[in-house]
């Protein structure tokens, strides 16, 4: 740990899940650490999850997930490769690029010195996601529902949020309205998009940070909300739960089935 530019030691916790090559972990926590070398503040923890997936015909069978505890708030990088050892030379790529934009945005917001958030924007799309599995219509079933209290928030705190977790999307109140919301980013032009369950005021439109969506958020049962996913292909569906009159997400999982997101009542 002698090359790391600050004092501290971090304990990086790697498990594997399938036939991990050997040594492969090792090279992870070395990778790791140096990913978080570069970062001035407290490291307060690091968790590492190496998966080999079992079918052999997979394009990307081998994938890596960081998470690191950076004062207090994570940061997140997951991607996919041929190899083991490329996805975690693909991890500290991720991780690092990662912990450098969260510590930028994170002093100075999304402004700096450029009026758009484009500068997340890496133009590689999905490509470094584990792909996902297909399963039938039929077969696919909710197999995740988390249930928790949505941070209150402003729509600019919670693009870094989105990225620094390197998530499809991020569940949110709106610190000033009030109402659910849901940042996410367009695969197309790179830009961010938020969608709310009531008006958010002119202010991200004004200031050009995000695309707000005009369209109506979909009123509708977790039911309906299947349906829709599957009709639209999306990856993700916002919508105002029928049942708790807030707002919920439905999404892809890379398994194949289905993931849920409600907020606590």
């Amino acid at each position: 740990m002698s090359g790391l530019k600050t004092s501290q030691v971090v304990d990086v916790q790697v498990r594997n899940r399938g036939q991990v090559p050997d040594g492969a972990a090792v090279y992870a926590q070395e990778k790791v650490l140096a990913a978080i070398s570069h970062v001035s503040e407290p490291v307060l923890a690091a968790q590492v999850k190496l998966t080999q997936a079992v079918n052999t015909s997979a394009n990307r069978p081998a994938t890596a997930q960081a998470v690191v505890d950076v004062n207090g708030r994570p940061v997140r990088a997951h991607v996919a490769a041929t190899t083991m050892l490329e996805a975690v030379d693909l991890l500290q790529e991720r991780l690092t690029a990662r912990l450098a934009r969260a510590r930028r945005h994170g002093s100075r917001g999304l402004h700096g010195n450029s009026p758009h958030t484009q500068e997340w924007w890496d133009g590689r799309g999905r490509e470094h996601r584990p792909p996902r599995h297909h399963l039938p219509t039929e077969e696919r079933r909710i197999m995740r529902h988390k249930s928790f209290s949505l941070t209150h928030q402003t729509p600019e705190d919670a693009v870094i949020d989105l990225e620094a977790m390197d998530y499809d999307f991020w569940v949110f109140t709106d610190l000033v309205s009030g109402h659910d919301s849901v940042v996410y980013r367009d695969v197309r032009t790179g830009r961010h998009r938020l969608a709310s369950l009531g008006p958010l005021g002119q202010e991200c439109e004004v200031d050009g940070l995000l695309s707000v969506s005009t369209a109506p958020v979909p009123t509708s049962s977790v039911a309906e909300a299947v349906s829709r996913l599957h009709l639209t292909g999306l990856p993700f569906v916002f919508f105002n739960d029928t049942a708790t009159g807030r707002g919920s997400v439905l999404y892809h999982r890379y398994d194949g089935h289905y993931g849920l997101i409600t907020p606590c009542r």
